[in-house]
């Protein structure tokens, strides 16, 4: 099974891709990856031992990139 990651580390590598793209890029947040989900960006692969969702490396992608525009949009907006 391929690892599963937790919402901070989840907001930690989203952020790392965020910023290979624009070095200026905001910071993912853990409640980012919560809205991801309410907007069905991002479904949970598993739940840790406390019933807290995790989540696929793949998945994750799949999910800033389909939200990485809009970010940066607003990145490239706040330093004009």
């Amino acid at each position: 099974m391929s690892q599963l990651y937790n919402g901070t580390q989840a907001a930690e590598i989203a952020t790392e891709w965020r910023r290979t793209i624009s070095a200026t890029a905001d910071a993912v947040t853990r409640p980012a990856i919560c809205n991801w989900v309410r907007r069905g960006h991002l479904s949970p692969a598993g739940l840790d031992e406390r019933g807290r969702p995790l989540y696929a490396l793949a998945d994750l992608a799949r999910a800033e990139l389909a939200t990485r525009e809009r970010a940066l949009r607003r990145t490239s907006a706040h330093t004009r």
